[in-house]
């Protein structure tokens, strides 16, 4: 049975290497995946991973075990990611959405766009190109909501979670998520649609 995330962390703080080094083959994929999720660059997103560990690391008697482990680990990574970008000048250029604006849930998600490519043949070839899509996608998205959308699609984090790992309020978490994947959606759509009317492949 695997140790669990506290008991490792207690370990480390007595100087127990192997701890550390076990805590890190745990996350460091999951790590990886949302920095390039958010940065779209492989060297960038080692350099994260590395640098929010070593962070982990420095400050480990920081973390108080109020929340989970992997949700204090998750916020360091996305602030470095989000450091990143501002110091590239990335998130300037995109327009913020009205947070306040109605939500209808059922008109943003994500899920169901993939799921049209199914195990059809004809379309499995298109993945590869709708991956790019995604990261395009992703990249018209401002950095807070990018953040929110990869840990709530990639990690599954659950609402709560993704409050404490960017200390903002439920409601907040929500209407970011909302018009994230309302935006990527959009682009998605767009995109399935023209290849459909392009191939025909949607035809009866």
């Amino acid at each position: 049975m695997a140790t669990d995330d506290l008991t490792l962390v207690k370990r480390v703080r007595s100087g127990d290497q192997r701890a550390f080094k076990l805590l890190v083959e745990r996350y460091q994929r999951k790590v990886y995946a949302v920095a390039l999720g958010m940065l779209k660059d492989k060297e960038e997103a080692m350099d994260v991973s590395q640098e929010a560990f070593v962070k982990v690391y420095k400050y480990l008697d920081h973390f108080k075990g109020d929340s989970s482990f992997y949700t204090w680990l998750y916020r360091i990574t996305v602030n470095i990611c989000i450091d990143v970008i501002r110091k590239k000048g990335g998130g300037g250029e995109v327009v913020e959405f009205d947070e306040t604006q109605d939500m209808d849930l059922s008109e943003a998600r994500i899920g169901a766009l993939g799921s049209r490519l199914g195990t059809n043949p004809q379309k499995s070839a298109l993945r590869r190109e709708l991956a790019e899509k995604i990261q395009e996608a992703l990249a018209t998205v401002p950095e807070k909501h990018r953040a929110i959308l990869l840990l709530r699609e990639i990690e599954g984090m659950s609402y709560e979670d993704l409050a404490r790992t960017l200390d903002i309020p439920k409601g907040t978490v929500m209407s970011r998520l909302f018009h994230a994947r309302a935006k990527v959606q959009k682009i998605l759509s767009e995109y399935l649609e023209l290849d459909e009317a392009k191939s025909g492949v949607g035809s009866e």
